[in-house]
């Protein structure tokens, strides 16, 4: 579904990194680990088309990343949930209202009456519907996150440091959550810096563990 080739990315004149190469199947689980400043939220902004890379292609479902134009990349990326690590929201908006967000810009708001109080339940904030995101504490907003992500439907799953600012307890709710994801087909690609959840990953999921270092992409490991 998305694949890197031979990928380049130079920032302020500096090659972040070279070589890469990557590709993210249907149903695969991939972990992406490295050291901080070594590319890995560039990486997932070039799979999500946010970034074009300096030489290399990048395919997006079946096209070249280069030849969308804008309109062609904006639908492309409703089928790319994206899960950031410092999640933003409307803070005048319910939270309901902003995990429908994705669907309300798209034109398609009245799919969300259909399957959000779903998706609420799914995440664990049924009953946090109605409050304002900054009344969230940090795991509800990162459930939240992804409840946004997701709500598309999209075929890939991309989370940056999903678990970056929330306790253990919590970090496994979320992992548990990508798992199911996963579980339905979907391809899921998780940057994170935590080991220990890549660790308590193993009895759930068969996943890739892919480590970004010395401006190369490297196998960490095999099958967990």
């Amino acid at each position: 579904m998305i694949e890197l080739k031979d990928v380049a990315y130079t920032y302020g004149g500096a090659e972040l990194f070279s070589g890469l190469g990557l590709t993210l199947a249907p149903g695969s689980f991939h972990f992406l680990t490295g050291p901080s400043g070594a590319g890995k939220t560039t990486l997932l902004k070039l799979c999500y088309g946010e970034l074009t890379a300096t030489s290399g292609e990048v395919t997006l479902f079946g096209e070249p990343r280069r030849g969308l134009s804008r309109d062609q990349l904006a639908m492309t990326r409703r089928r790319i949930g994206v899960v950031h690590q410092d999640c933003q929201f409307l803070d005048h908006l319910p939270l309901a209202e902003n995990i429908a967000l994705p669907l309300t810009v798209a034109g398609r708001g009245d799919e969300a009456e259909g399957n959000l109080k779903d998706l609420l339940a799914w995440v664990g904030l049924t009953k946090q519907a109605g409050q304002r995101p900054p009344e969230l504490s940090g795991g509800e907003r990162q459930r939240a996150a992804l409840a946004r992500a997701v709500i598309t439907s999209p075929d890939v799953i991309l989370a940056d440091e999903p678990t970056g600012n929330i306790d253990w307890e919590m970090s496994q709710r979320l992992l548990r959550l990508l798992v199911e994801l996963n579980r339905m087909g979907k391809a899921v690609l998780i940057a994170t810096h935590d080991l220990e959840l890549i660790r308590a990953a193993k009895a759930q999921v068969s996943a890739r563990v892919l480590r970004l270092t010395g401006r190369k992409l490297q196998m960490a490991g095999a099958e967990l």
